[in-house]
């Protein structure tokens, strides 16, 4: 078998899977469409495997598979890039989707829907490896889309339910508006390179670095730059940041699968991703990269600290995710390309576990998500619990640990970054230490420590199941192998990932030509001076103000919730107004209901009144009818049915005639 094939053979397995199971599910059973699904991405992992280990060997692909269309000069094509930077996201992709695909039998295993989840997970991966492959803007967009309308489905898996439908509305409004700036970008790109083709398009950005474009009358800005943001745009769609973050906490609604799948290793990673392919553009405007930043630091702080009143279980995981993309996009604005990708690696694997954890704490607790209503969990999930603890250890840093080795990373390339608002940027990663510690910590301890709570209270589920209470299901006990085997499988790369690739990703050559970082933007360049070995980096770690903040964040959240339940209420008494803009999410859905809901109803109301009520109905179809009606009536008066009326009426036809005839001689 030669590469070529192998490379079809990546995308092209999960989506005979998801069309077994979507199409013939009622033919194959329960059975055959996850032994179809799960086949299909294993098939994908193993294929990924063997291509990566040649792109190590030093082969690399950039070639068409399918034409599209030609116009002219202009080629639409379905093509393949396979480079370091591929095969790591399709390893990434297809180990996640397999761990999530095992997992769901256990989940959704008592679903009407189960072979319809399963085709749609299944599709979703076929969609994520479709653009991560992309060697064009044409396919990066068709992929982008894609994951896009699978999330829609997904996130509205349970259609019955009205926040569900409501949740998978509102990902895809949000996500039109960061697609139109993709697209918009895409556009601008076709126009001034004439090619979307990746490689024609970076050979010539540096020709272009100067040129101007102009928005309006009197203002030009650099062409780079309006690429760099409109692309960028659609990167704050998919990766939901500020301020189209709106998005992701709802999403929630969807099964738990999704969430660790959508969340962790897929969708939400597109946008970093895509940033990063796109470093020889960027790269030229440093205005860009500013913006990027920026927008970051905002998402990694603030979006960080609605986590800390959430008592839904997922949700708190969602926040988390929206704050660790916050540090990725952060790392993308300082040029630190690799370092941001390095975080999407190990995230993919510490959140995963935390989603799939959370879920086998849902099944327990028999589809009760309120924290509240937990406790004291450790001693009747002790797999659950170690791998949760072990999620939670990575996701704040714990040196070691694969988070620890990329958080601090990008503190350390925030710090170093030479653009002008890099000061701000390191303040807000390195509050954002704390804040991760103290929620990710007060979930932790609330799930499987301190009192049993679950015999008390009503379930607040967002499950279609949620009425049955955890006091109604007895004692919790830990779920089946399906859902614990993912649980350790993803517990590996958690604890060692990051101490194994640090060097060769950050620091060698494993990126090679995938990544371009200009001089002037020396980041990594420094960072590589301090760098002494993964073991000298975590020892050093003990002196570093981040490693502390993060001991203070786990100890303060001990305090609170184990030794002193009654301070957190205090101070949420105490700063009632803070408590509550947290509650409400800094009332950003409230703001866009206002402002785009209600404005458009608006809108759509004075059209329909004054347009089509009054200018359509009222002056073109009404107006018409009424001048045809007047008209009618006139002639009519001189239908009177005597000769000599219309002889009368004749001879002043004549006349007139006559007049006018005259008047032309």
């Amino acid at each position: 078998m030669n590469m070529q094939t192998l490379y079809l053979i990546v995308p092209l397995a999960p989506l005979v899977g998801a069309i077994i199971a979507g199409l013939f599910g009622k033919w194959v059973g329960r059975t055959g469409a996850h032994l179809a699904t799960i086949a299909g991405v294993a098939v994908s992992l193993i294929a990924s495997v063997l291509v990566f280990q040649d792109v190590l060997a030093g082969h690399t692909f950039n070639g068409t598979v399918y034409t599209w269309m030609v116009l002219g000069d202009l080629r639409f094509e379905v093509g393949f890039l396979i480079d370091p930077l591929t095969a790591m996201m399709m390893l990434v992709v297809t180990f996640v989707s397999l761990m999530v695909h095992i997992y769901t039998i256990g989940y959704m295993h008592d679903d009407p829907g189960y072979q319809r989840f399963f085709s749609y997970i299944s599709l979703f991966t076929f969609s994520m490896l479709m653009l991560v492959m992309s060697n064009n803007f044409l396919q990066l967009f068709f992929g982008w889309e894609a994951v896009g309308l699978v999330s829609y489905l997904l996130i509205g898996f349970w259609y019955t339910k009205e926040t569900a439908i409501y949740a998978n509305l509102k990902a895809f409004l949000v996500n039109r508006v960061g697609d139109f700036g993709f697209i918009l970008g895409i556009g601008l790109v076709l126009a001034h390179f004439g090619s979307l083709d990746y490689a024609t398009v970076f050979a010539r950005a540096p020709s272009l670095a100067s040129e101007t474009v102009t928005l309006w009358p009197g203002e030009s800005w650099m062409l780079m730059t309006v690429i760099g943001i409109l692309l960028f745009i659609g990167a704050m769609g998919k990766s939901a940041q500020f301020p189209l973050h709106v998005w992701l906490p709802d999403s929630m609604e969807g099964p738990t699968p999704i969430s660790a799948l959508i969340h962790a290793a897929t969708m939400v990673t597109a946008g970093i991703f895509m940033v990063a392919r796109m470093s020889p553009l960027y790269e030229l405007s440093d205005v860009a990269l500013s913006f990027i930043m920026v927008i970051g630091a905002i998402t990694a702080l603030f979006m960080g600290l609605l986590g800390i009143v959430q008592n839904d279980i997922k949700r708190v995981i969602a926040y988390s995710t929206l704050s660790q993309l916050g540090y990725m996009t952060v790392a993308l604005g300082a040029s630190a390309y690799s370092v941001a990708v390095f975080h999407l690696m190990t995230h993919a694997f510490f959140k995963a576990l935390l989603f799939l954890a959370a879920g086998s704490v849902i099944i327990a607790m028999h589809h009760n998500q309120d924290i509240r209503y937990m406790g004291g969990l450790k001693k009747y999930m002790p797999i659950t619990w170690i791998t949760s603890l072990i999620g939670s250890l990575a996701l704040i840093g714990t040196p070691f640990l694969s988070g620890f080795y990329s958080k601090e990373t990008i503190i350390e390339a925030v710090k170093l970054s030479n653009l002008p608002l890099a000061g701000l940027a390191y303040w807000a990663v390195l509050i954002g230490v704390f804040v991760t510690a103290f929620y990710s910590f007060r979930m932790y301890f609330l799930v499987f420590h301190g009192k049993e709570r679950f015999h008390q209270g009503h379930a607040h589920g967002n499950e279609p199941d949620a009425h049955h209470a955890a006091h109604h299901g007895g004692t919790p006990h830990e779920t089946p192998w399906v859902v614990t085997g993912p649980l350790l499988a993803l517990a590996l790369p958690s604890l060692a990932i990051g101490y194994m690739t640090i060097e060769p990703m950050l620091y060698g050559d494993f990126f090679g030509g995938a990544i371009y970082v200009a001089d002037r933007h020396p980041v990594m360049h420094e960072l590589n001076q301090h760098f002494h070995g993964a073991l000298a980096m975590g020892l050093h770690a003990v002196v570093t103000l981040p490693f502390w903040l993060a001991a203070a964040g786990v100890g303060l959240s001990a305090f609170f919730y184990l030794k002193r339940p009654d301070i957190p209420a205090a101070i949420a008494q105490r700063f009632k107004f803070l408590h509550r803009m947290l509650l409400n999410k800094y009332w950003f859905d409230e703001l866009y209901g206002w402002l785009f809901a209600k404005g458009a109803r608006m809108l759509g109301g004075g059209l329909w009144r004054r347009g089509d009520q009054n200018v359509i109905d009222g002056f073109f179809v009404n107006g018409s009818a009424h001048l045809v009606e007047r008209f009618s009536r006139l002639v009519k008066a001189f239908q009177s049915g005597y000769i000599y009326h219309y002889a009368f009426a004749m001879l002043i036809g004549v006349f007139a005639l006559v007049t006018w005839f005259a008047r032309l001689n």
